[in-house]
């Protein structure tokens, strides 16, 4: 959950305190249903070259996603744990209404959503795209060892706190626009996820530092 740790930035401060009050009101998941908040799609793929910059939007609208691997033209896909990500649509537009300049992949998501509350999945949880891209929750969150790009766009970066990442099962086309299904809630683990880095998130989180 956010932690309301003030920065010199008093607009990401007002909007890191609404996030977290989001989050504190999020309840435990009965049913994968109780994962969305209205039609759940993705609004926009993002990469980029290199890692800790934003990514731009693909210019075609779609990529494809390798099995095991992540997006083709990512920097951040690989063979790890933290192969895809995504950031809701919802927490960079309550950033925007704080009057910051951010837009879509500015925090380094892949893939923004809208219509479905990230922060209430589960680790495990399996995400279906379109209509053969499936990707396992993998990491709520992400600690920050240094000031990237993408700190010095916005004075903070909500993404450690807001975005969460995944593992590719089945690779695939997506699209902009396609469908984002919950298919499988998790058990709050993941296979695929080293202990390490778990215990790191779950150190910040009790420290307040994440």
């Amino acid at each position: 959950m956010p932690q309301d740790h003030p920065t010199d930035n008093p607009i990401l401060n007002a909007a890191r305190r609404e996030l977290a009050e989001r989050a504190k009101a999020t309840a435990p998941l009965c049913t994968a249903n109780d994962a969305y908040n209205g039609p759940a799609r993705i609004v926009s793929i993002n990469t980029s070259a290199h890692k800790g910059t934003r990514k731009s939007p693909v210019a075609d609208g779609h990529d494809t996603v390798i099995e095991q691997f992540g997006l083709a033209s990512d920097a951040h896909a690989g063979h790890w744990h933290r192969q895809v990500s995504f950031l809701a649509a919802e927490s960079i537009q309550t950033a925007q209404a704080r009057g910051l300049d951010v837009h879509e992949g500015d925090f380094g998501e892949n893939f923004t959503t809208q219509g479905i509350n990230l922060l209430s999945l589960p680790l495990g949880t399996q995400l279906k795209i379109g209509n053969d891209v499936l990707v396992e929750i993998s990491q709520i969150g992400k600690v920050c060892h240094t000031r990237c790009a993408i700190y010095y766009l916005a004075g903070d970066c909500i993404f450690p706190h807001e975005g969460i990442f995944g593992v590719v099962l089945q690779g695939g086309e997506a699209h902009t626009g396609d469908d984002i299904q919950v298919v499988k809630l998790g058990d709050g683990t993941c296979s695929f996820t080293p202990a390490d880095a778990l215990k790191e998130v779950e150190q910040a989180r009790r420290e307040g530092t994440l």
